[in-house]
């Protein structure tokens, strides 16, 4: 459990990366690079502990998939960026593959 903790941080901190990386204009706006360096520094600490208590196959392939979701609903809902049929059925198979390899895909560590 305390692996998925770890995961859903690391997945939070890589959201606010990205998306303070579209604000940092090519690095060239002090804070929000910054913050965008600093929540991927974040990110990647959280999810080095979440390999502590889960096999990389998992953390990596939720890590992955569930920050991709996330990304696309956080652009639609910030960015007012289109979503299709096409990326919607997308989302939907990531998601379905993901709830897949955390229920029977994994050896345990």
């Amino acid at each position: 459990m305390i692996g998925y903790i770890w995961l859903t941080a690391a997945i939070a901190a890589e959201l606010a990366g990205t998306t303070l990386l579209k604000y940092t204009e090519g690095f060239s706006r002090l804070w929000p690079s910054l913050g965008c360096v600093a929540a991927y520094v974040f990110c990647f600490y959280a999810l080095s502990k979440a390999l502590h208590y889960m096999p990389l196959s998992i953390a990596y392939a939720t890590w992955c998939a569930l920050g991709i979701v996330a990304a696309t609903l956080l652009s639609v809902l910030l960015f007012r960026e289109q979503l299709t049929l096409t990326g919607i059925a997308g989302i939907t198979l990531v998601v379905a593959g993901v709830v897949i390899l955390n229920l029977w895909g994994g050896a345990s560590h």
